[in-house]
């Protein structure tokens, strides 16, 4: 998903008053038989990559409602949303549309999207933790997931090999006993592990693996927990992998990461599984040496156990001002079921459900992100989230751990005074 995963927090205020017009959890008593006309907005990823996929869920459906009209519309997603948000002032909102999973939160706290019966949808009992949470809010369905994309370690051969590794670590001992060899040899001003300070989804990542989480809830209210000792602890290791392997400014974020990469003077890096075949492109890779010599690999966690990622995606929801919302959800079960996710699976994506993604694990091309895909981890469905995406708290965090002006306690004890103030509003 080479996109910003950002929260929709710029929602037109009218949409607040939409839930009132929705109709039951199952859509019931909109879009019946009677219903003509569909309307799909997906993003130009579909359009691109897998047309047929599109064509073969509108044929399953026509069959079984014959003249029905399903009319396709394509956006990119930096335009996205503010279509959207326009569109659903008015009375002509699309009937499914594709959200970011970390999109989702925004809408649906704002009543923008009608909630949805999960048994109706192919495989609902197996959806992977990180897209399922990203559809589910105050313990209602909003969404279906689409398809996922994993982060990953990624590392150079070449260098790995200077220092006499041959293949990938399986530990986390193993992973910082071959850093500390590269580092070493290639010297204080290379990047053993290029791992930007705040790049949050990876610090988080060692937050969860260390039994800890950014938010907790109790009772219907959730309360920050960064200060406590098992989230202290991920943080902790988090700085020291940033003082001991990351030379570079350590006041960037992780967008640039695959062109820094590319420049040569980094061995790893831990982000999603596009960025080292980004970087391994001949507009990006300044060595000329980067396509033969960079290899993925699941990222060990300090538990022992894998390291838990943050699960990027798409979801599909259904607008509650939608006119036929049991079509639109007939479309998206369609378009998700069984055909859909192995379609998608051929494209290189990774299906929506942990039954599909195990078949993954036998294929050496897949085997790595299916693998790491396993254990994930994804925000806090909290109504306030987008405010704290919002407000930069988690990279000012970061930043001001990896600079040195706080300690992880003292830093994590700010941050936590500053999620809770917002957390719970919507």
């Amino acid at each position: 998903m080479k996109r910003r995963l950002t929260a929709a927090i710029g929602i037109a205020g009218m949409i607040v008053s939409v839930a009132a017009c929705g109709s039951g959890s199952d859509g019931k008593g909109k879009g019946a038989a009677d219903a003509k006309e569909l309307t799909v907005w997906l993003t130009v990823d579909a359009q691109n990559n897998w047309p047929e996929l599109v064509k073969a869920a509108d044929a399953a459906v026509v069959k079984k409602h014959p003249g029905l009209k399903i009319k396709h519309e394509y956006y990119g997603w930096p335009d996205k949303n503010t279509k959207l948000d326009a569109v659903l002032a008015t009375d002509k909102a699309p009937d499914v549309v594709e959200m970011g999973n970390t999109e989702m939160l925004g809408y649906t706290v704002k009543g923008a999207f009608a909630p949805l019966d999960p048994a109706k949808f192919t495989n609902s009992g197996a959806w992977l933790d990180g897209l399922k949470s990203s559809v589910t809010y105050d313990g209602k369905t909003y969404g279906v997931p689409y398809y996922a994309g994993g982060r990953v370690a990624n590392w150079r051969k070449d260098v790995a090999a200077s220092v006499g590794v041959k293949t990938p670590p399986k530990t986390y001992s193993e992973l910082t006993a071959d850093l500390d060899k590269i580092q070493k040899k290639k010297g204080a001003t290379f990047n053993a592990w290029y791992q930007p300070t705040r790049d949050w989804y990876a610090a988080m990542s060692f937050v969860y693996d260390a039994g800890g989480a950014i938010a907790k809830e109790s009772g219907g209210q959730w309360k920050a927990s960064l200060s406590s000792p098992e989230s202290v602890k991920g943080l902790t290791e988090f700085k020291k992998v940033v003082d001991k392997y990351m030379h570079g400014d350590k006041t960037k974020d992780e967008s640039d990461r695959y062109i820094v990469y590319g420049q040569g003077k980094s061995a790893m890096i831990f982000g999603a599984a596009w960025e080292g075949a980004t970087a391994a492109d001949p507009k990006n890779d300044k060595t000329g040496k980067l396509k033969d010599n960079l290899e993925n690999f699941v990222m060990p966690g300090p538990s022992g156990k894998n390291m838990p990622v943050f699960l990027g995606g798409s979801d599909l929801a259904v607008p509650v001002k939608s006119k036929a919302q049991a079509l639109a959800a007939e479309w998206i079960n369609a378009f998700t079921g069984p055909a859909g996710q192995k379609g998608l699976m051929a494209k290189g994506n990774l299906p929506n459900n942990k039954t599909d993604l195990a078949t993954l694990k036998d294929d050496p091309a897949t085997a790595v992100p299916a693998t790491a895909a396993e254990s994930s981890w994804f925000v806090p469905m909290a109504p306030g989230w987008g405010q704290v995406e919002k407000a930069q708290i988690l990279p000012t965090l970061l930043q001001n751990i990896g600079t040195g002006k706080q300690t992880p306690q003292a830093a994590a004890k700010q941050a936590d005074a500053a999620i809770d103030k917002v957390i719970n509003t919507k």
